[in-house]
């Protein structure tokens, strides 16, 4: 997704060990080391404390903007009633590369995975749900409240949903509900929550070991494969076939990031990229066709897919470990609210600077995305800044 706990934690720091009384108990015995596997079986290791790992941030950063070139650029639809015709004749170089940005989900589901294993790990349940709760809801309701308030002034021409639509929009639960969605992006909330629920239950409620993860991704591979076959659509919506593969493999990489030698995490890896490129190849190619909005080649896909594979193992690795700047964590932390507005506002804004204020096309997207951006800090710097932690300390029984 789209997701970040409050702090990305590695696994490479030193445990600290208590100083023992003086003559009073045996020598402690040596820190385990923490980038190695977790016991498996039995109690939950402790969360390791770790730097920040800034590379994730400016990945996530890279996928939002992906998803939102697709959004200008990529597609035709509400964006081309924005640009006064279709975005082929506004971008006729670049509009199909734009196409191949709805791919940046896919790289986001992969990130969510790693992000969600390592924010879980030797959490209780009441914790991890507050953490998830307190990270997701703040910005989200701002931005629902945000786009119904502006698609209801009289001089958007776009539809706002229905006042008792737009209530049940707050609830995150709209897509199940069959709820017209204030924002169009909120569908890869819906798979988000989905994929919290399952780890919450399976994972963070008996305790993260590494045997346990090992089983719950093999488990929920399996059943993913099953559902699909079976064609029923209460096990689609349990067990999303068509993106399980990128949840678990995020999940396979975080565990080679504990331990790069651990063949059944990279087992897991692999599995995970080779069902992936498959379903995203099954979604999104199409034969060549005159009146497409563009054609995406399957290789090309295929290519998209396995580069948010990559980057996140390189980050798993310590590859980019120089990419340490301070920068990136401000570039993650923009990242959600900016992915939650830049859709349906991005609309307003093009509209407003390329048919009223007749910029040209590539100045108005490069415009569309510095406002957004600067919206976004707006939302972290005045709502996740003051009702997260709020938020956070209701939800875990902490109190000010």
């Amino acid at each position: 997704m789209i997701d970040t706990p409050e702090g990305i934690r590695g696994t490479s720091m030193a445990t600290v060990v208590r100083p023992a009384p003086a003559a009073a108990a045996p020598a402690a015995r040596p820190a385990p080391d923490p980038a190695g596997p977790p016991p498996a079986g039995g109690a939950p290791a402790a969360r390791p404390q770790a730097s920040r790992l800034r590379a994730l941030d400016g990945l996530r950063l890279v996928a939002a903007l992906m998803v939102a070139a697709y959004h200008y650029g990529g597609r035709d639809g509400e964006v081309a009633t924005a640009w006064g015709s279709s975005p082929r004749h506004q971008f006729p170089a670049l509009h199909h590369l734009f196409a191949y940005g709805c791919l940046g989900v896919q790289v986001f589901f992969v990130i969510s995975g790693f992000v969600i294993c390592m924010s879980g790990w030797g959490r209780s349940l009441r914790s991890f749900f507050a953490s998830r709760a307190s990270r997701l809801l703040p910005a989200y309701w701002a931005a629902v409240v945000l786009v119904t308030a502006v698609f209801a002034l009289p001089v958007v021409a776009y539809r706002a949903v229905s006042p008792s639509d737009a209530l049940v929009n707050l609830t995150m639960l709209q897509q199940p509900l069959g709820v017209d969605r204030v924002l169009g992006v909120c569908w890869t909330l819906w798979a988000e929550v989905r994929f919290y629920a399952l780890f919450a239950l399976c994972v963070v409620l008996p305790g993260a070991t590494r045997r346990r993860v090992i089983l719950f991704c093999a488990g929920w591979t399996l059943a993913a494969a099953i559902a699909q076959g079976a064609r029923m659509p209460l096990l689609d919506i349990v067990l999303m076939p068509e993106y399980a593969a990128y949840f678990v493999g995020g999940i396979g990489l975080y565990l080679v990031h504990r331990d790069r030698r651990d063949p059944y995490a990279w087992g897991i890896v692999g599995v995970s990229w080779l069902i992936g490129q498959h379903y995203a190849v099954q979604r999104l190619w199409h034969a060549p066709a005159v009146h497409a909005f563009s054609y995406r080649s399957s290789w090309a896909i295929i290519a998209v897919v396995t580069f948010g594979f990559v980057a996140v193992a390189a980050i798993a690795l310590g590859w980019l470990r120089r990419a340490d700047w301070r920068w990136l964590t401000v570039a993650g932390a923009l990242t959600y609210p900016f992915y939650l507005v830049h859709e349906h506002l991005g609309w307003v804004v093009i509209e407003g600077l390329h048919r009223h204020l007749h910029l040209p096309s590539y100045a108005t997207f490069g415009l569309t995305v510095a406002s957004m951006l600067l919206l976004a800090w707006l939302l972290h710097r005045f709502v996740e800044g003051r009702l997260t932690p709020l938020l956070r300390g209701a939800l875990s029984g902490r109190r000010r």
